[in-house]
């Protein structure tokens, strides 16, 4: 264990992690102040010389060094600075970097196999904890996660172990930006995804790379800017490795990037390269794995297409979705799915004229306590639908939406 002060290790390994030389961090840093912090700034061969003093643990950074550290490295304040940060309340996030911890050093190396093996592991519990954890609560581990990363990234390793280690730190990076967009957390999710970016080039991982773009797709798409979507889209489906959840994931966001324009050939002819690339697939062992594609996510994307584009299809694919998401026939109930195909079942209600059960099943997905707030908007869209056509009970349904919406 390093004699240093646990930022300062923090500090060093953030920038090696990104292979970044004292003069690129000292320009991201300048690159990140804004103009009025900027302009008392000192020189770049100043600030080379203070951070490598601070790396070092000679002195701990002032304002507003901690702000801007926080913002190059899309972290915050508390991960970097925080001595407590790492462990943590008492519980089990700490048991889980406590046995990673516990094995690395059995090992008797720095980093080792063993660790590596378990931390991968540890990646994917957390990709398949997504469906049904809380995003704030999934936040939180992921970050316990990302910081040991860190830690290990300063000790003495081979060039294999290396790799390893940015592809685990990409898969987190890109996790946390996953749980920043399902909390409207667009600032910090978008510092997470060029994290998950940077890695992955570092790593040569494209299937990571083209996750990244895909997801900034999602993003901005929830947002609006459609063109913007689809552009993200298609570039996702060029870097990624052909037939990889990625490529079949960025295929079918692009389906839904035309539906929302309301072009009906692009949009159809999306989804039948979608099913081509789907028909192989065998169900996962883990279907609930946020980043393997499955024939139940294709099918519950097929259906969000079809409600979007108004299709007289998407009720019943809809409705079918909905029934296997709740079920265990292939894995354990999806219900925080289940919660967002309610929106798709409703939104195909109401193109069937079908107000009032539209209406019904909004309630139940608001009410099931289980939609994030990247589903408020899809939400929102309904309950003026069935505002409009004057459904005895979108009085109650804007309430619970408003509920809903307030925060905590």
């Amino acid at each position: 264990m390093s004699d240093l002060p646990t930022w300062a290790d923090r500090l060093r390994a953030a920038r090696q992690v990104r292979d970044w030389s004292l003069g690129k961090m000292a320009r991201r840093l300048t690159d990140v102040a804004d103009g009025h912090t900027r302009a008392h700034l000192p020189t770049l061969e100043s600030l080379v010389r203070m951070i490598r003093s601070w790396e070092a643990g000679k002195h701990r950074p002032k304002e507003p060094y901690p702000r801007l550290f926080a913002r190059a490295f899309g972290l915050s304040e508390a991960e970097l600075f925080d001595e407590h940060e790492e462990h943590g309340e008492p519980g089990s996030d700490d048991d889980e970097i406590e046995a990673l911890e516990l094995a690395r050093r059995v090992a008797a190396s720095d980093v080792g196999s063993e660790t590596m093996e378990r931390l991968e592991a540890a990646v994917d519990d957390l990709a398949v904890a997504y469906s049904g954890t809380p995003p704030a609560e999934l936040l939180m581990r992921v970050r316990q996660h990302i910081t040991y990363v860190m830690r290990l990234v300063d000790r003495r390793k081979t060039l294999a172990e290396h790799r390893r280690l940015l592809v685990a730190g990409s898969w987190l990076s890109l996790l946390a930006a996953t749980s920043h967009i399902d909390l409207h957390q667009p600032s910090a999710a978008a510092a997470r995804l060029r994290t998950a970016a940077q890695l992955a080039k570092h790593a040569n991982h494209p299937e990571i790379a083209a996750w990244c773009l895909e997801t900034e797709a999602w993003q901005v798409l929830t947002g609006g800017d459609y063109r913007q979507a689809l552009n993200l889209a298609q570039a996702a489906q060029r870097i990624a490795p052909r037939g990889s959840s990625a490529h079949i994931q960025a295929t079918a966001q692009e389906g839904r990037v035309w539906a929302r324009l309301g072009v009906t050939r692009e949009t159809h002819d999306v989804l039948d390269r979608v099913a081509r690339l789907v028909a192989p697939l065998p169900t996962p062992d883990r279907p609930e794995h946020h980043y393997r594609y499955d024939p139940t996510k294709a099918d519950a994307y097929t259906a969000t297409t079809l409600a979007w584009l108004g299709d007289p299809a998407a009720e019943p694919f809809a409705r079918g979705v909905l029934t296997r998401l709740e079920s265990s026939t292939d894995g354990p109930p999806r219900l925080r799915r289940a919660a967002s195909a309610r929106l798709d079942l409703a939104l195909a209600l109401l193109a069937a004229d079908q107000p009032d059960e539209a209406g019904h099943v909004t309630f139940t997905a608001i009410a099931s306590g289980l939609l994030v707030p990247s589903h408020y908007w899809r939400a929102a869209e309904v309950i003026a639908a069935v505002e409009a056509r004057r459904v005895p009970k979108a009085i109650e349904l804007r309430e619970a939406y408003r509920e809903l919406c307030r925060p905590a």
